[in-house]
């Protein structure tokens, strides 16, 4: 459904009741339309940031880290210049050293690498539909979006199945940085500010480090296949070993970014599927075209509504003045609606073809995780829907309060299972 539109007067992306309301589609519709390079004052304190809405600004500005650093920070939050360097993971490094970080593990994410995995996967989302399709009301997202990919990530990380409640909570905590349901400590709060040093400025960071470092200790050494082993005794190929902060932030990048991005994509998808019967139907009537649905699936759900670089020097785009120093926020989501990159871009087509959508980047910065994500979410719908007579939404969906992480915390619905 085409959004209702937004004067321009009026567009406030810093404003986080507009993604908890999910009002933000027709302010990006406005930007692309009438201001593409759009300045945005911030309302906590933050030094204000460019919006950059159109699909190949948002390419151009993604492949051009020597222009557009992220080594000053990928989303809204300034870190203090003197906790920058403790709080860096590979999402803020650029250059040659971000490349020997990345191949740590590129590989173990390979589409080669990931097809080991795939009988285990179909396994496991067998395991999680059948338990949820034991009940005929439920949580979509607690029984099925954040529970599968996490039991994956589990899997992966080889750690105690026990512990999958406990990793969910740490990653609902660290993306909900600015959702009072989720943090126990806002982001741009004052009781923030003794956290500064930690990611998101999240004691949940604090947790998180200190179960790596556990994991860590164990696995030092040895010659086990699981992610956190190969993190531990590998070296980047720059020949410079991971510090004890390098592990801490790549493990915490792998709990987080492992799960949460998935687990949203799901649930949106979910819901898109719900909203659009025709596309389900479609789905199951071609299940030769599954990869084709699923790049439209994740288009259309957007986990994630951006990230950010900084200027490194004066840049004009569009006859506007970005100065050095200057944030420069991407919002890959109003990319994937970009009207002169996808045909009727408000319709889910699980058919469109081709279908290049930006939900993971277009940079340096891809999404390391992307094959493991469409693998997960492919084989979840194939797993699935064969198994629903119907499914209907059977209350109200609640968003997270973010204009980070395009996330649903709750999404009740109703189903009758086929009998098998």
């Amino acid at each position: 459904m085409q959004p209702t539109p937004v004067p321009l007067d009026q567009v406030d992306l810093a404003d986080l009741d507009v993604f908890e309301g999910n009002r933000a589609w027709g302010m990006f519709d406005t930007l692309r339309r009438e201001a593409p390079v759009h300045w945005n004052e911030e309302h906590d304190g933050g030094s204000g940031f460019w919006s950059i809405t159109r699909y190949d600004d948002i390419q151009a500005v993604d492949k051009d880290p020597e222009s557009f650093t992220s080594m000053k920070f990928t989303n809204l939050e300034e870190p203090p210049e003197e906790f920058q360097d403790t709080r860096r993971s590979i999402l803020e490094t650029d250059g040659p050293r971000h490349q020997a970080l990345r191949k740590l593990l590129m590989r173990d994410f390979s589409a080669a690498q990931l097809r080991r995995y795939e009988d285990f996967l179909r396994g496991l989302a067998k395991a999680t539909v059948d338990n949820a399709l034991q009940q005929e009301e439920f949580d979509f997202v607690d029984s099925i979006a954040a529970d599968y990919p996490m039991a994956v990530l589990v899997r992966l990380l080889d750690t105690p199945p026990e512990k999958t409640p406990q990793l969910i909570s740490w990653g609902n905590e660290i993306v909900g940085f600015s959702d009072p349901e989720y943090a126990r400590v806002l982001v741009n709060s004052e009781e923030a500010k003794a956290y500064r040093h930690l990611p998101f400025s999240s004691p949940v960071s604090q947790e998180i480090y200190d179960y790596g470092r556990q994991l860590r200790a164990e696995r030092l050494g040895g010659t086990a296949d699981d992610l956190v082993s190969k993190l531990v005794n590998r070296i980047p190929e720059d020949g410079i070993p991971l510090s004890d902060q390098d592990f801490d932030n790549y493990f915490l990048l792998l709990v987080v970014a492992g799960n949460e991005t998935t687990r949203q994509a799901m649930s949106h998808s979910m819901k898109a599927l719900i909203d659009n019967p025709e596309q389900l139907t479609w789905f199951l009537e071609h299940p030769e075209k599954a990869q084709v649905a699923v790049e439209e699936l994740i288009r259309w759900a957007s986990p994630v509504y951006h990230f950010r670089r900084t200027a490194t020097r004066d840049v004009e785009l569009h006859g506007r003045q970005i100065k050095e120093g200057d944030k420069v926020v991407m919002w890959f989501a109003s990319g994937n609606r970009d009207e002169s990159k996808f045909a009727d871009p408000y319709t889910l087509d699980l058919s469109r073809f081709p279908n290049d959508h930006i939900t993971f980047g277009k940079g340096p910065h891809t999404c390391m995780g992307a094959n493991l994500a469409r693998l997960e979410i492919k084989i979840l719908f194939e797993t699935l829907l064969p198994r629903l007579e119907s499914i209907e939404q059977a209350g109200e969906i609640t968003r997270v309060r973010s204009n980070f992480v395009n996330g649903i915390k709750k999404f009740p619905v109703r189903v009758r299972a086929k009998q098998v």
